[in-house]
């Protein structure tokens, strides 16, 4: 059909009905895909509505798994803390009770030692303990700062006893006071004897090192050595026959000093004499060979070489 029969058939009711009919499916298509489209959009818009709840609902879930384990952190903190204190009052209380059961053994030792007669050593060997080795000295001079200045505060609230003295009267207040005073002079009596004690074991120990001294210059002198070689801070230096092969030198003095007089010189003499000796009588007891007759003869008085010189002299 051509434009122009097109242009004419516009008035055709035939036409116009066809026309509308194709608008008409046309729309309802359009309002199946706007249909379908909004169907999917409410699809799509209900699953992010439960997306979203889902989030939310785990956020929350979250935020309580936290706060949870933060209330077990904190627990667990203070536990540790509260292990920690109970630890550290232990070994507080150990501490004490160590404490207290030296300054008993102390104070029973100053009762035995007025009890006792003077006769004896000063001093006493203490048997080695289980402390790897090191005597209490080394253990008191290993210990830190911090240990001392507690162990110093135990110490004292064991000896110093709390003073109380509210609602005494005053009879009460002087009896205190004498006690008090007999305390001191009780303290003092034990401070003077124990640096009497302190002044006689110094001198017991510089007579025993004085002794020690004596007795090594002895086992010096008896070695040969110098005096004064055993009695060093460091032991005498062994004297090595070769720096190389670290071999203890036993010679004498008259052996080391005869190496310096010819007595190398001596013995190599010796030796090449020795040997030139060998080798000669090796050489006399050869087997002997026949030699031919012109061996023995000098160079240039052969029969032919005389020969030749003559008749060389008559040519010229």
């Amino acid at each position: 059909m051509s434009d122009e029969e097109e242009y004419s058939g516009e008035g055709d009711p035939e036409f116009i009905k066809r026309q509308d009919q194709k608008r008409s499916d046309l729309d309802e298509q359009l309002k199946e895909y706007i249909n379908e489209w909004r169907k999917q959009r409410a699809k799509e818009e209900e699953e992010l509505k439960r997306l979203k709840e889902k989030q939310a609902k785990r956020k929350v879930s979250r935020a309580e798994e936290e706060k949870r384990l933060a209330q077990k952190k904190k627990e667990e903190e203070e536990r540790r803390v509260r292990e920690i204190e109970e630890k550290k009052q232990r070994d507080i209380e150990e501490k004490r009770q160590r404490l207290e059961e030296a300054e008993k053994k102390r104070q029973a030792m100053l009762q035995a030692m007025k009890e006792s007669s003077k006769t004896g050593p000063n001093f006493t060997i203490q048997k080695k303990s289980d402390n790897f080795g090191l005597s209490n000295a080394q253990l008191e001079r290993n210990k830190t700062k911090e240990q001392l200045e507690e162990e110093k505060k135990i110490s004292l609230s064991i000896r110093i006893k709390p003073l109380s003295i509210e609602g005494l009267s005053v009879d009460k207040l002087r009896q205190k006071a004498t006690e008090l005073w007999e305390c001191i002079v009780k303290l003092e009596t034990e401070k003077y004897d124990l640096e009497e004690r302190q002044k006689r074991q110094d001198y017991d120990l510089k007579e025993l090192k004085e002794r020690q001294k004596q007795q090594l210059r002895h086992k010096a002198l008896k070695k040969g050595l110098d005096p004064e070689a055993l009695t060093g801070k460091h032991p005498p230096k062994i004297q090595v026959a070769s720096k190389y092969e670290r071999r203890v030198d036993t010679r004498s003095y008259d052996d080391k000093k005869k190496l310096f007089e010819g007595g190398y010189d001596t013995q190599m003499a010796e030796f090449m004499e020795k040997l030139w000796n060998e080798k000669m009588s090796e050489f006399m007891n050869r087997t002997k060979t026949r030699l031919p007759k012109w061996f023995g003869e000098r160079p240039g008085k052969k029969k032919g070489d005389l020969e030749y010189k003559a008749s060389h002299k008559q040519g010229s």
